[in-house]
């Protein structure tokens, strides 16, 4: 499964934080109509076991600006990237479920993955290595402490 929305430090240090994600490699994604535009995203794994799709997609539109059509959108493609048609439409349809738990209407979509391009190492696990950076104190902690504020979200 694929996510982008934010800066791809933000989504990979929350996804990096939940339980039952197992790995989440951070990087470029494109469409599968688009190939050739990247946007920043991360692609994870996951143990539907211990954490279902749903939950997943409800902590990505919390933690990025699910709801807001900004000007940095042609580098932050509000998405949940699938990998075939079954999973476009469980997507859409918890989409479509989820709406209702925002007061305004979420601009995130389902689309279908093109590639994947993985971020240089120096930047990757950006804030396991160094949660002291200012950008990790302003940014990804105040992700991280309303994930573990919110008592149906379970972090590592």
């Amino acid at each position: 499964m694929g996510f982008g929305g934010g800066c791809h430090w933000c989504t990979e240090a929350v996804f990096q934080s939940i339980k039952g994600v197992e790995e989440v490699r951070q990087g470029y994604i494109s469409t599968s109509s688009d190939p050739d535009r990247f946007y920043e995203g991360v692609l994870i794994n996951y143990d539907p076991d211990q954490v279902e799709l749903h939950k997943l997609i409800e902590i990505h539109l919390k933690t990025h600006k699910s709801t807001s059509n900004h000007s940095m959108r042609d580098k932050y493609l509000s998405a949940v990237y699938t990998f075939h048609k079954n999973q476009e439409k469980t997507v859409n349809n918890i989409l479509n479920d989820i709406r209702n738990l925002f007061p305004e209407c979420i601009i995130t979509r389902a689309y279908n993955f093109g590639k994947f391009i993985a971020s240089r190492k120096q930047i990757q696990n950006y804030y396991l290595k160094d949660p002291e950076r200012p950008f990790c104190k302003r940014y990804i902690e105040p992700k991280l402490e309303m994930l573990k504020l919110n008592e149906t979200i379970n972090t590592k």
